[in-house]
């Protein structure tokens, strides 16, 4: 799916999600983590939730998030960063995603946190040089045109020394091609994982709930797209992690201080 259809997708996605899903109950639009039966101490409402919310925990705690200005770049419905602004206790949390209509949730479902969200380009990042100390992506990055300009936003908005946590999936065709990217953006690599393994027992464990969501809001003639998109167990997006021809691939990367030579 090219970038324009793509974005054409999502925004009637959202569109529709915005329209249908009166309770709010779709506030993460990611496909989870799961390991060794891992239970977060989360409140009752977030208990729902508990997959998606386990992989913005994976991802957000390679570093430690507390009292640190975090950035999420496609932020989606506010769920993961919510999470981690609850949670996890940072300074400040802003979050940009390119739809308009997720923004508008954000804001509304998530006003009585200290946040901030802003409708816009992911690979045009309208903030000043060096404003955060953490920049976080999770799944969000397939669907971008320009990964390199994207990495050089990110490193561009970083601090000196400040964290780039970043989740996403590829076909196993497209991971050399993403490592050099990454290898080329002027990061220092610190951590490089597989979870696909993880992905698969969160998308396992929580196929039957996400069956009955899509039952509950979308109509029959679309219950076979959103099965497919929510990667539910015996799906054509669910088999192709099964095997292998997609990955599920986690990064902390680091943007170096710049080095002063004195005379």
């Amino acid at each position: 799916m090219n970038e324009r259809i793509a974005n054409i997708f999502f925004r009637l996605l959202y569109w529709y999600i915005s329209k249908m899903d009166k309770k709010s109950d779709i506030t993460f639009m990611n496909y989870g983590y799961s390991r060794d039966n891992l239970e977060l101490a989360l409140d009752e409402k977030d208990k729902k939730n508990k997959y998606s919310a386990q992989l913005y925990h994976y991802v957000a705690n390679n570093i430690e998030i507390k009292g640190k200005d975090i950035l999420e770049v496609g932020c989606g419905r506010g769920g993961g960063l919510s999470y981690i602004n609850r949670y996890l206790k940072p300074k400040t949390v802003t979050g940009i995603d390119l739809n308009s209509k997720a923004i508008e949730f954000c804001r509304k479902n998530y006003s009585a946190e200290n946040n901030t969200f802003i409708q816009g380009n992911a690979q045009l990042l309208k903030f000043e040089n060096n404003s955060f100390d953490v920049v976080i992506n999770v799944e969000s990055s397939h669907r971008y045109n320009n990964m390199s300009k994207f990495l050089g936003e990110v490193h561009r908005v970083l601090k000196p020394g400040g964290y780039f946590l970043f989740a996403d999936f590829r076909l196993q065709e497209e991971i050399e091609q993403l490592h050099d990217r990454l290898r080329n953006s002027n990061f220092k690599m610190v951590v490089d994982e597989i979870i696909t393994s993880n992905v698969l027992e969160a998308l396992k464990l929580s196929s039957k709930e996400t069956e009955n969501l899509i039952l509950r809001i979308a109509p029959k003639f679309l219950h076979n797209i959103g099965r497919k998109f929510a990667a539910t167990e015996g799906t054509p997006t669910f088999n192709k992690f099964v095997s292998h021809e997609f990955e599920y691939l986690s990064f902390v990367l680091t943007k170096q201080p710049s080095v002063r030579i004195g005379l």
